[in-house]
């Protein structure tokens, strides 16, 4: 059997320079669009989709059975050109919405260097109505990781990007865990039909307590 190294879609790898690279969140059903929960109520969603395993660790626990397994459609962005697009998109939509946007990071894919994880503290530090969330596989002693970690931790009112894996009892991550995992943690509302999408939850980016998502 081949090893897979990147996404089974290879016709779905789109250049940034073709499309929006940000999508509305209403294109998603899980996602939603206008923020209804307390925190970071009023802005809109938007979406970002990198190439799996492209972009991923190959420690992820989800390497072979990823999401993006069962996604043929999705259009994935190439890494190159990426930055100078979403510099320009961004205040784009900002000038759009007064209320200010959240940018999902990322339905597929991971945070691929260092590079890219101090982009998205240039965004932070440039638009104070900016917010981010979303979940990385990248280890706590990577230099990924690290630079993940000092990003939430500088923005912690409007960056939450939570570690997927267990929990470890020292750590000062918030998680997001599998569903035969034994961690305390509460399931994701939105897949147990108590809430809409995520925009009218936000739990994920408003407690610290460990998410556990439900086999897909």
């Amino acid at each position: 059997m081949k090893t897979l190294i990147s996404t089974r879609y290879q016709k779905g790898i789109k250049s940034p320079n073709d499309f929006s690279v940000l999508k509305k969140g209403s294109t998603n059903k899980k996602l939603g669009f206008k923020v209804t929960s307390k925190k970071w109520k009023g802005k809109r969603l938007y979406a970002l989709t990198l190439t799996e395993r492209e972009t991923c660790p190959t420690s992820c626990h989800h390497w072979v059975d990823c999401y993006g397994n069962n996604m043929p459609f999705a259009h994935r962005f190439d890494t190159v050109g990426l930055i100078d697009k979403l510099e320009q998109e961004i205040p784009m939509l900002l000038n759009k919405h007064k209320e200010g946007i959240v940018i999902r990071l990322h339905v597929l894919g991971d945070f691929y260097s260092v590079a890219y994880v101090e982009f998205w503290q240039e965004m932070l530090l440039k638009y104070d109505k900016l917010a981010l969330f979303g979940y990385t596989a990248r280890e706590h002693d990577s230099s990924i990781g690290k630079a993940l970690f000092l990003l939430n931790n500088r923005f912690n009112e409007r960056c939450v990007i939570r570690k997927s894996g267990e929990p470890e009892l020292d750590s000062n991550w918030s998680y997001a865990v599998i569903e035969s995992s034994d961690a305390n943690s509460f399931t994701c509302p939105e897949q147990t039909n108590k809430v809409k999408s995520c925009a009218d939850c936000g739990l994920c980016w408003t407690t610290p307590k460990t998410v556990k998502f439900l086999s897909h």
